[in-house]
């Protein structure tokens, strides 16, 4: 058995990780303890786990977050009225598999972004498709794409997402042109797609914020029915990272 010519093939079919895996045992001199099965299976896993984390960085590429952010990192012990039960069960993200939406509000500095990207990264470990952007970004960029004729190419790459986060929502005044924009995306994502929405207003407080009535119910009605929410209290976390320092 020629085993640089196996090497090759390998590389050639792409399986890098079995290939890997195949070498480091046999430079050892193929002295290992594996029954044929065990072998056979530490290779899959060897080449699996090669795809797997290949598919994971560039999901994390795509998403674009603001801050690297994981679920483990969070602080429960601050005063910020946070449930760690309910971001242990949010963890599993079933709730992106039932097409279900988060609202995550709360004063300045309190951590929702940071929330919200641990759980669009928790999203990504699951193999997810997430994109992050603010709320003011995404809407403008789309307002050009009208002007150019590309809006409905780019909806439909929002529409693809698993789960979109829109950051920062209520910063920005919306008009009457961003505000059919805002509605074309909550629609499109209704009971399909998963949305999270960070925002210093509470949500009860969103209607005015959007405006126009007959389209801030519409959009209300998709976002409010059935979603999580994440009401957080407390002073700016940003004060107790300066105080750490």
């Amino acid at each position: 058995m020629n085993i640089t010519a196996t090497f090759e093939k390998l590389r050639t079919m792409k399986l890098l990780g079995f290939e890997h895996a195949y070498r480091t045992i046999y430079e050892a001199g193929g002295n290992s303890n594996f029954t044929l099965d065990e072998l056979i299976a530490h290779l899959v896993d060897a080449e699996y786990d090669e795809r797997y984390n290949k598919k994971l960085a560039r999901l994390l590429k795509n998403a674009g977050f603001r801050q690297q952010a994981t679920l483990d990192q969070i602080d429960y012990a601050s005063q910020r009225t946070l449930d760690k039960n309910q971001l242990l069960r949010l963890q599993t993200c079933d709730w992106i598999r039932k097409s279900k939406d988060i609202l995550i509000t709360g004063p300045t500095g309190v951590g929702k972004s940071f929330i919200a990207c641990a759980l669009g990264f928790q999203s990504c470990i699951n193999e997810f498709k997430v994109l992050y952007a603010t709320s003011g970004k995404i809407l403008d960029k789309l307002l050009f794409a009208k002007a150019d004729g590309t809006y409905l190419n780019e909806l439909e790459k929002i529409a693809k997402m698993d789960l979109l986060i829109l950051d920062d929502f209520g910063l920005k005044p919306i008009d009457g042109k961003t505000r059919t924009i805002f509605f074309d995306i909550i629609d499109d994502r209704n009971s399909r797609k998963s949305t999270i929405i960070t925002s210093q207003i509470p949500v009860k407080d969103w209607y005015d914020c959007i405006g126009e009535p007959t389209i801030a119910d519409a959009i209300m009605d998709r976002l409010a029915n059935g979603s999580y929410r994440i009401e957080l209290q407390g002073e700016s976390m940003r004060k107790y990272i300066k105080n750490a320092d």
